[in-house]
């Protein structure tokens, strides 16, 4: 066996990335704190704007401190959103959930407006939905590099041709002229 070879065969785990937990940590936690002030100097009742402090303050704490639960699990230095494990019999595994490249009929990157963290979401040929939580520490377009590099080449014809039109009609990557690497369309 070549070295190329078992190299193809070690999994790729892939990690969010730190640009984005920064953004993340930052949203989070500076808008809990942002809130946490503005309802400390509505109380005070100093200022003729004391109503709106209070008032934005305790209209925005639920958000952010729903938000922070939700990100709790990300917040683990060095964690793993998903692996994939690349072949001809590769598949995309996390923690709960897998599924075999073959089997994808369509993959998609969508926000989840229960918690408004990207997932991806993967529809199967036997009619499975499955969701990988990327807790929007993924971009966009690593998740396009990721499945054009690792996915596409053992996905089924018809799901090939489904990425194909998704890559060609999306509009965040016409706009940064994005150029596939491995795959003509």
């Amino acid at each position: 066996m070549s070295s190329q070879t078992a190299a193809e065969k070690d999994p790729i785990k892939i990690r969010g990335n730190s640009v984005m937990y920064i953004w993340m940590f930052l949203f989070i936690f500076g808008g809990l704190i942002s809130c946490v002030v503005l309802i400390q100097n509505g109380l005070k009742f100093e200022s003729d704007y004391a109503l709106i402090y209070l008032g934005g303050g305790l209209i925005f704490f639920p958000f952010f401190l729903y938000e922070a639960i939700w990100a709790l699990p990300s917040l683990v230095p060095g964690k793993v959103l998903f692996t994939i494990i690349p072949g001809n019999k590769g598949k995309i595994v996390s923690k709960k959930r897998e599924v075999q490249f073959n089997n994808i009929k369509n993959i998609d990157y969508k926000r989840n407006p229960i918690n408004l963290f990207n997932e991806i979401h993967v529809e199967t040929f036997d009619h499975k939905k499955i969701k990988f939580i990327t807790y929007n520490l993924l971009h966009e377009v690593n998740f396009y590099d990721i499945v054009d590099e690792h996915v596409y080449p053992h996905m089924e014809e018809n799901a090939k041709v489904v990425w194909n039109r998704k890559i060609t009609n999306d509009q965040l990557l016409k706009s940064m002229e994005y150029e596939r690497r491995n795959h003509e369309m």
